[in-house]
């Protein structure tokens, strides 16, 4: 069983769902790593010393794990800047002497590696290759590791219910009633809320041995499914229009009245791309997880909420 966990990217987000959850069972010293200093006071609001680390440091990198005794890292970041300090963590992790096992930055869902195929998520999603190069890397580790597969992070559509995501939503828009789905939105999608998932990976962390992949899943459902769903909780119709694969492919989705408050901070036409190579994703079925074993099974007390329960939840916290 782990003991000293280094959650990197753990100030925000996902990573700082996963120290929570890691704290609530009183089983792990959990350290934080984070490209940025960070202050006492925001050190004491996450509960755990943040140590501030260089990517580009390999040897750095190798003198804090064993320097902090950390052996188990769970990596939550994100590429903006492309996967160059997610392999150099990766690397440094195998390097060092105490580490012995490793979550790394995957979450989401699974790519096909051939990127000849017309199916290949590269051309629509460039981060998918960044996920294949940080694979491909884990294929040459000795490290004991896991992938967490987890699907569309539901959060982004339950703002009322505590998350540490940002406000970002693609395809339904609730609080305006409208909805642009990708393709024919028959394609089942797997939605998942970082709380919950979080819980799986803290209990996951005590397992005496690992496998190669965790499949989460917190519930499947289409995107028309879905759509009657929120219209059903909320007792309003919504708006519905439908982006073919065609748009899709050449980068247009319709504009829901979300997007605009975006804009500021994610340019108009990146978020459209983005937009639309997730759709993309949808109705390829990349977001219908089939795992052969899911942690559901193997923690059958943790309950991992589903898109009803969710929506349920955050109108009543209105």
């Amino acid at each position: 069983m782990s003991s000293i966990i280094a959650v990197a990217g753990g100030t925000g987000s996902l990573g700082r769902a996963i120290v929570d959850a890691l704290h609530a069972t009183a089983k792990f010293t959990v350290i934080v790593f984070s490209r940025q200093e960070v202050s006492e006071e925001k050190q004491k609001e996450i509960g755990a010393r943040v140590i501030s680390v260089d990517y580009t440091d390999a040897a750095g990198l190798v003198e804090v794990l064993e320097k902090n005794r950390i052996d188990t890292v769970i990596s939550t970041m994100a590429y903006t800047e492309g996967p160059a300090a997610e392999l150099a963590l990766m690397q440094a992790a195998e390097r060092s002497a105490v580490t012995k096992r490793l979550i790394p930055s995957i979450w989401g869902v699974p790519y096909d590696r051939d990127s000849d195929t017309s199916d290949s998520a590269v051309p629509m999603f460039p981060a998918a290759q960044q996920k294949l190069e940080v694979m491909g890397c884990l294929d040459t580790l000795s490290l004991e590791h896991t992938v967490f597969y987890t699907g569309y992070f539901f959060d982004y559509y339950t703002r009322e219910l505590p998350t540490y995501m940002q406000p970002v939503a693609f395809v339904l828009d609730i609080p305006n009633n409208a909805a642009a789905i990708p393709g024919s939105g028959e394609v089942p999608v797997v939605f998942t809320h970082t709380w919950d998932v979080a819980k799986f990976v803290a209990a996951y962390a005590e397992k005496p041995q690992w496998d190669r992949e965790a499949y989460v899943i917190g519930d499947k459902i289409t995107l028309n499914e879905l759509v009657r769903l929120a219209e059903e909780v909320k007792g309003k119709k919504f708006r519905v229009s439908y982006d073919t694969v065609e748009d899709l492919l050449d980068h247009k989705v319709t504009e829901l009245p979300c997007y605009p408050q975006i804009y500021p901070f994610f340019p108009k036409e990146a978020l459209m791309s983005l937009i639309a190579g997730i759709g993309w994703l949808f109705e390829k079925g990349y977001f219908d997880l089939n795992g052969e074993r899911t942690l559901n099974e193997d923690f059958k007390s943790i309950k991992a909420r589903s898109t009803r329960e969710l929506l349920v939840q955050a109108s009543k916290s209105k």
